[in-house]
């Protein structure tokens, strides 16, 4: 796809809007990629997606392999049924925000009602990104819960000591340290501490 700028005296030629018009159309070239991932994250087909933005299915496809550029409305109501911002499928080249650096000493807290862990930020700013990371302690009874969770998303798991039972839609796995589980977090899953003491992993979250 061409773009082209015109101002006052025609079109503009200089190297400064070609720079831009570029950044522009890869922007807009990248919009199909982005809502296919977003889809694939919620495990999602495209009729599914289809239906809750209350387009053709024949549409969305048409979306996902760039074959047509998604008018505004039309990318407000793919947005809004993934439950995505509409900048999310259009990328930011702010360096400020897109980068995070976070020194040892500033690992703080993070909430969790889960019985016997505790988290601490190892990521940074969850807010512009994709994925988040944490330390995670165990204590030797600490478990999810009674009930599997279920929320849209993934989940990488590496154990660095201890013992750690997962259960991903009802497939049961052990891991000891170096051992790792990556996982859809739609699936019904829960973990526990198994080893008869504490444990110690980091853990990965990524949201859709």
């Amino acid at each position: 796809m061409a773009l082209k700028e015109i101002d006052d005296t025609g079109l503009t030629e200089g190297p400064t809007t070609n720079s831009a018009l570029a950044e522009i159309e890869r922007a807009v070239s990248e919009i199909g990629a982005r809502v296919a991932a977003a889809r694939a994250d919620r495990g999602w087909s495209l009729a599914q997606l289809a239906a809750r933005a209350d387009l053709s299915t024949a549409s969305v496809h048409k979306v996902e392999r760039s074959a047509m550029t998604p008018s505004i409305a039309v990318l407000m109501k793919i947005a809004a049924a993934l439950g995505r911002p509409v900048a999310h499928f259009i990328d930011e080249t702010d360096v400020q925000r897109d980068l995070s650096v976070v020194p040892g000493s500033d690992h703080e807290s993070i909430p969790t009602t889960k019985h016997g862990l505790t988290l601490r930020n190892i990521s940074g700013r969850y807010g512009p990104f994709q994925l988040a990371g944490a330390e995670a302690r165990f204590t030797p009874d600490a478990t999810s819960g009674r009930e599997p969770m279920r929320h849209p998303g993934e989940e990488f798991v590496y154990v660095l000591d201890g013992a750690l039972r997962f259960t991903v839609a009802d497939q049961l796995t052990e891991l000891g340290p170096g051992d790792a589980i990556h996982y859809r977090t739609y699936h019904p899953h829960s973990w526990r501490n198994v080893g008869g003491g504490p444990a110690r992993a980091l853990w990965f979250f990524g949201r859709s």
